[in-house]
């Protein structure tokens, strides 16, 4: 019997991820990754089995059950295994469903947090989620349900929707029916954490016409007092992830880096 650690891989570029994550990838015998985790991490494990196990909405994706039996059967087999997940694992990531496959098998488990993309997105465009008298809550939904049914509803000063890019004009509407101001500010932010994230700002009634620059990507939209601009932080900034990689030297690469 081996183990199983679940690491949050952040939501985009490599050096994301937390330096246990790395350090406790460095050893895997085999990784089960997401399809939204950066190729880039390949360079921490380079002897590791690495195995993609990926989910995208409205796109071929490896079943859950599958998954599942995929980490009991290679955590039998092996001495560490680790789930290598996009974001952090406990937000959206499925973790229910794997920790209980994992404890149904017997396995020992360790669980790694990461940056998920609700922060990625905040930091990206320097809109903190809380704000001192106006935003004292942050509601994480999912724009989808299980059922395919749209969700929406006002439970928070700061609402952040995940997966909601296909979803954009209804999603103004159901947030309207919610309660919700038309004038309120919308930050919409497509692949965070990465290089080439794109952002733009809305309010509800115009958020539809962010359809067509974030297609196909995927997507966070946070709605209320953490959607809008801070005035301080109104000039040109280069992105923490650009910051970041240009502090690698090319002869250097992620793993060392990433060392203490």
């Amino acid at each position: 019997m081996g183990k199983v650690a679940f690491i949050g891989a952040g939501p985009g570029a490599a050096d994301l991820i937390t330096l246990r994550g790395a350090r406790l990838l460095a050893r895997a015998d085999v990784v089960l990754h997401d399809a939204l985790t950066d190729p880039a991490l390949r360079e921490l494990a380079p002897r590791a089995q690495w195995i993609h196990v990926g989910k995208r909405g409205f796109c071929d994706s490896t079943g859950q059950a599958a998954i599942n039996a995929l980490i009991v059967r290679h955590g039998r087999e092996h001495g560490l295994v680790v789930r290598l997940k996009g974001g952090d694992p406990s937000v959206f990531g499925r973790l229910e469903e794997e920790l209980q496959a994992c404890a149904e098998a017997g396995l020992e488990v360790e669980v790694v947090p990461g940056v998920t993309a609700a922060l990625a997105a905040a930091a990206d465009t320097l809109r903190p989620l809380t704000r001192r008298g106006s935003g004292r809550s942050v509601s994480l939904t999912t724009a989808m349900t299980r059922t395919g049914d749209l969700h929406a509803s006002r439970s928070a000063d700061t609402e952040v929707f995940y997966m909601a890019g296909k979803q954009l004009g209804p999603l103004s509407r159901r947030l309207r029916e919610a309660g919700w101001d038309p004038a309120t500010p919308v930050s919409v932010v497509s692949r965070a954490g990465w290089p080439d994230q794109l952002h733009s700002d809305h309010t509800l009634d115009t958020l539809a016409q962010a359809s067509l620059l974030h297609a196909g990507r995927p997507t966070v939209v946070v709605v209320g007092a953490g959607a809008r601009a801070v005035d301080a932080a109104r000039a040109p900034v280069a992105s923490a992830s650009a910051a970041c990689r240009e502090g690698i030297a090319p002869d250097q690469g992620l793993g060392q880096t990433l060392k203490p």
